[in-house]
């Protein structure tokens, strides 16, 4: 079956971004006093793109990712999701949209060990309040998509790495986000199961139209993705599109939204 969400003859992004940050501004205290990490941050994210964010330890990424994803606030700028402000949101309601709007992914897969891998990728739709069959039926459709539903019994310590990784990113899919981020997802594979879990990943972005944020010391996998951006002075500074732009893959598997 293809995916409904797949856009067949116009790869191109949707002009509207589903993920807008405007001037972002963050600094820390130490010691030595203030340490300016963002500065100005300004970055739009559109459906159906992934975007690599390659930079330096130190430089930011990470706080760029937990800003985006409102884990945390900057101490200027706003965040826009879906053309909605977050800037003057409470803590509940930033809570409630992020797990809505936001899937996350992480270097680590933080899987829950006492459960199996369905029952991984069901636990997030039932604590959105889904009923346990549909959040069955969703859990079970997502393995499939990511190519593991054979494994869909077995506990996280029973499968590999790569098979680890595409359940937490069909458990960060799992409540339909309309953005993507993470942190370093292929950083602990071996670069044989990282290609295989970032042609996972890109199919699932291409067909659910996810905006997609990376970040990634992988520069292979970078070059492979629509755009690379980078972080100067706390600023995000675009490094161009790749030469080639990633295949667009129409699959055949059930939809991942």
């Amino acid at each position: 079956m293809t995916p409904p969400a797949v856009q067949r003859g116009n790869p191109e992004p949707a002009r509207r971004p589903i993920l807008r940050l405007t001037g972002i501004e963050r600094s820390y205290q130490d010691a030595a006093g203030a340490l300016v990490v963002l500065d100005g941050a300004d970055l739009d994210l559109y459906p159906g793109e992934m975007v690599a964010l390659v930079a330096p330890s130190g430089a930011g990424k990470s706080t760029l990712l937990q800003i985006a994803g409102l884990l945390e606030r900057p101490d200027a700028g706003d965040v826009y999701i879906a053309g909605r402000s977050t800037k003057t949101l409470s803590d509940s309601d930033r809570t409630a949209l992020r797990r809505l709007q936001v899937g996350f992914v992480y270097q680590f897969h933080h899987l829950l060990p006492e459960f199996t891998a369905l029952e991984n990728v069901m636990m997030p739709q039932l604590i959105r309040g889904l009923d346990r069959k549909e959040a069955r039926r969703r859990a079970g459709q997502l393995l499939a998509y990511m190519r593991v539903k054979e494994r869909a019994t077995h506990r996280p310590s029973e499968l590999s790495g790569g098979e680890q990784q595409r359940v937490a990113i069909a458990r960060a899919v799992a409540n339909r986000p309309r953005v993507l981020l993470a942190d370093e997802p292929t950083g602990n594979l071996d670069p044989h199961t990282a290609a295989h879990v970032f042609e996972a990943l890109l199919r699932l972005v291409r067909a659910s139209k996810l905006a997609a944020l990376i970040a990634t010391h992988n520069h292979e996998l970078a070059a492979r993705m629509d755009r690379r951006i980078t972080l100067s002075e706390g600023r995000v500074v675009e490094l161009g599109r790749p030469v080639s732009r990633p295949t667009i893959v129409h699959d055949r598997d059930e939809a991942a939204s």
